[in-house]
């Protein structure tokens, strides 16, 4: 005992273990009211088998990737590893995996190919499944499940790894609360049945085997997953062996671990070094069963790693409480090991012992916690330098704008007087200072300091001669400001209240962004936004419509303003053909005033948009904090109200063809409608929706062949309005073959949005459609809105209907579904331009409505 405590690594205390992975595996689908109907024998295990039950905490963000490195190296990956998990390359941090395979253990795998791309050439064997196509619920498990008989009749194997997909791609395509997740578990907890059994019959007397069972994130209320909430974050942990005590007495809540816990904890079970970049804490449960002294030096293996992990990340980790805490526990254990070596075999011995222990678990949690807070750390000056480029380059873009935007469309940004100015030199010598002093001194590795120094004096310049671009860009402002005006009647235009709203609530959105609580929640912020605009766009028609009596001081303001009108103050309703660009003109006085029974509904328009928007509001809870509560959409995807689902859906889809007909050429309304019709047979094909004449939706299938159907009318309609747009190009001057172009183009989008759109989102489309129709010709015509107006209200409304659609700024809400619908099998740039498409269609569609109206309105 008096020679160094780590230089043997003490023996396996398992001879064969096996992890069973299931994907989206959320705690309460085992512990919970799912557990006890549909995983039967997993609940017996828990409740009275040999097992050790947790609920692990998984650490943003949650999807598959991170999660298996997280397991495997016991370290906390970052949020880049979002991007990775696309496609991931090899794992080249320390892990368990690696460890086993120095040891000479040999790895047998089944399951996602993730892991393969992860651990290239450390399987003997292994099959791979493609994790990314969602549709495949039943062969993705079933290549797993037929390796399984063959390999547990074996012995020539030591770690067995399986990971399930099927749970996850049924919670993407169809949700935690769907019909088929009852089945799916139970076909889960027949495999653990299977496994655990033929692994108690090949036991021997020496070493017991072990099976874990874990999942690597949860899953939300939608069923997707990669965010933070509950639902997400907890999964359960399993450990069933013999060599644990058959559990007696009712089940206590399990407790809550450390997803990082589980690769030390292997490691010790299958003496492996614990992996050098773990923060993870031994479950000291699981070795529960050994002496007191293997015991202690199992946790002080675990102290001796993490506190050699501080020591190279903290140049002050003497001060570190942690630390403190674990160099008292090591002194403690020196002097029991004194005492046990004496012969000391007494009651005090025993609870000095579980003393040095308690010690050295309160130790190992605060180096854990200190370690798991360095990984939030960020290369600070690299980003702020990264940033100040960013703001100087948008900045000298805001000042060219109004130039870029006058009749002369002039870009012109003055470039030779600053670059040989003593400014621009003073300035580059400072940077060059502040960067030889911030990466001398620096502490911490940093990016920007690894560059050479020839492009680090190149950004330096750069930042240099934005900064004295920007500053000549202001002083020729002033310059032209103090000319004199050659027209005062045009620069005397004030203000309209749609004005001061648009400018004001496009600042307060962007200044809303620098707090996290208000990113969370951004949709508050459009919802209230596009609200506001519904009822100055309501003063406003209502002014243009009733000002018939004529205020005798603004009809003075008028004549002087407008001498070429003629007898502005007689009280009609006067047209104004020489209003120019006065914005007074337009917000006052329309050049036409809407008639008969156009007039109210021109003047009901704002109303009926308030009233689509809050429906809109009930359909889809999005955000943090109230994305759990129950909503419209909810309500309608459960399994009872499938019939109301499909009445509501095909009265949407007629709806959409209604709306969107109007302006396509007979070809393009054929085809959208047999469009739509494939929209719903492909919806009823997959089980969705129903058909008046089905009862119940037995006959699931992939839709494929609806999908792909549809897939031709939207290239159909495309193809023709591309075509016309290049016969405007080309041939013809005439702008309404240009527009008829520009309209076919949006409802070929249209028809693919409503197919790639989940039947209750239906509705957001319909309603995206109404506003923009209403908005043309019952609010935008009459009031002569100018394009910037017109601009910033498509993209309010744009960002409103992203968050409409159930998004968020979380990832969790990503519909991965979208991508696979008509696809057979995983094809990457054809899911990613889906979901894409899917996710960011509301934004898209007013962009392209934005680009059809503009060039419908080429007269004004």
């Amino acid at each position: 005992g008096m020679v160094s405590n780590w230089t043997k690594i003490p023996p396996p205390l398992f001879k064969k273990v096996v992890i069973m992975l299931i994907d989206a595996l959320r705690d309460d689908f085992v512990f919970g009211s799912k557990g006890k109907q549909f995983m039967p024998y997993t609940t017996q295990v828990v409740q009275k088998g040999s097992s050790y039950s947790f609920i692990a905490e998984a650490k943003p963000p949650t999807v598959t990737m991170p999660r298996i490195k997280a397991l495997m190296t016991g370290s906390i990956p970052g949020f880049i590893d979002v991007i990775v998990n696309l496609d991931s390359p090899a794992l080249l941090d320390d892990n368990l995996i690696w460890q086993a395979k120095a040891a000479g253990k040999r790895i047998i795998f089944y399951g996602d190919d993730t892991w393969v791309k992860l651990f290239p050439k450390h399987f003997v064997e292994y099959d791979g499944t493609t994790s990314f196509f969602v549709s495949d619920f039943t062969e993705v498990d079933d290549n797993v499940t037929r390796h399984l008989d063959r390999v547990l009749k074996r012995e020539d194997w030591d770690l067995l790894i399986l990971h399930y997909l099927g749970l996850d791609h049924i919670g993407h395509m169809t949700g935690p609360n769907s019909p088929l997740v009852g089945p799916k578990l139970n076909e889960m907890d027949n495999i653990l049945k299977k496994i655990h059994i033929s692994l108690l019959s090949k036991e021997e007397a020496s070493l017991p085997n072990l099976l874990v069972v874990c999942g690597d994130h949860g899953m939300s209320e939608t069923g997707s997953h990669g965010g933070s909430s509950e639902g997400e974050v907890h999964t359960p942990l399993l450990f069933i062996s013999s060599a644990f005590e058959k559990r007696s007495g009712p089940l206590t809540q399990p407790e809550l671990v450390q997803q990082t816990d589980l690769a030390s904890t292997l490691a010790v079970g299958l003496g492996l070094p614990i992996s050098r970049n773990s923060v993870g804490n031994l479950i000291l449960p699981v070795v529960g069963g050994k002496t007191m002294r293997e015991q202690l030096r199992f946790v002080h293996l675990n102290g001796f790693q993490l506190s050699r992990l501080l020591q190279e990340n903290t140049p002050a980790y003497e001060k570190d409480p942690g630390y403190e805490h674990f160099k008292i526990a090591e002194k403690s254990h020196g002097n029991w090991i004194k005492l046990y070596l004496e012969g000391n075999n007494s009651e005090i011995l025993l609870n000095l012992g579980k003393k040095v222990l308690k010690q050295y678990l309160e130790a190992l949690k605060t180096l854990s916690s200190s370690l798991s807070k360095q990984a939030a750390q960020y290369d600070t000056y690299s980003m702020m330098v990264g940033t100040v480029i960013i703001m100087e380059v948008l900045l000298l873009l805001l000042l060219s704008v109004p130039k870029a935007l006058s009749s002369q469309a002039e870009f012109e940004v003055p470039l030779s007087p600053p670059l040989f100015s003593l400014l621009f030199y003073l300035m580059c010598l400072m940077l060059c200072a502040v960067h030889v002093i911030v990466c001398t001194s620096a502490e911490s590795l940093c990016y920007f300091c690894t560059m050479s120094w020839l492009t680090a004096a190149g950004v330096m310049m750069l930042i240099s001669a934005l900064t004295c671009g920007i500053l000549s860009a202001i002083a020729k402002i002033f310059e032209n400001s103090k000319l004199p005006l050659k027209n005062p009647v045009v620069s005397s235009s004030s203000w309209s209240e749609i004005d001061v709203l648009i400018l004001a609530g496009t600042i307060g959105h962007v200044l809303s962004l620098g707090a996290s609580s208000f990113i969370e929640e951004e949709h508050q912020t459009w919802y209230f936004l596009i609200n506001t605009l519904c009822l100055v766009l309501c003063q406003e028609l209502c002014r243009n419509n009733f000002l018939k009596e004529c205020d005798p001081q603004y009809g003075t303001t008028v004549k002087q303003n407008f001498d070429s009108i003629g007898e502005a103050s007689e009280c009609k309703n006067t047209d104004i053909p020489a209003a120019g660009n006065s914005k007074l003109g337009k917000a006052t006085f329309s050049a036409e005033f809407v008639e008969g029974s156009d007039k109210w509904i021109s003047l009901a328009s704002p109303w009926i948009i308030l009233i689509c928007c809050r429906l809109l509001r009930s359909l889809n809870q999005t955000g943090v904090q109230w994305a759990h509560r129950p909503d419209f959409g909810h309500w309608l995807t459960s399994s009872e109200h499938k019939s109301e689902l499909s009445f509501l859906a095909a009265v949407s889809l007629l709806m959409i063809f209604f709306l969107v007909q109007r302006r396509c050429s007979l070809v393009s309304k054929i085809a959208m409608a047999l469009g739509l019709l494939g929209v719903y047979s492909y919806r009823a094909a997959i089980g969705s929706v129903l058909f008046p004449w089905q009862h119940d939706s037995k006959d699931i299938s992939k839709g494929i062949t609806e999908a792909r159907f549809v897939y031709v009318f939207v290239l159909g309609i495309v193809f023709t309005g591309t075509k016309d747009l290049l016969k405007s190009q080309v041939i013809s001057t005439d702008s309404s073959v240009k527009s008829t172009g520009l309209w076919e183009v949006y409802s070929g989008l249209v028809l693919l949005a409503a197919l790639l759109f989940r039947p209750h989102n239906l509705p957001v489309l319909v309603f995206c459609l109404l506003i923009q129709t209403m908005m043309t010709k019952y609010i935008w015509r009459p009031l002569k809105s100018d394009a910037a107006q017109i601009t910033i209200m498509h993209y309010w409304f744009g960002q409103a209907f992203f968050y409409f659609q159930g998004n968020s700024n979380g990832i969790a809400t990503v519909d991965v579904s979208a991508g696979f619908v008509g696809l057979e099998s995983y094809v990457e740039i054809a899911a990613i331009f889906l979901t894409a498409f899917a996710t960011y269609a509301g934004p898209l569609l007013w962009a392209i409505h934005l680009l059809c109206y503009l060039s419908s309105e080429v007269s004004r």
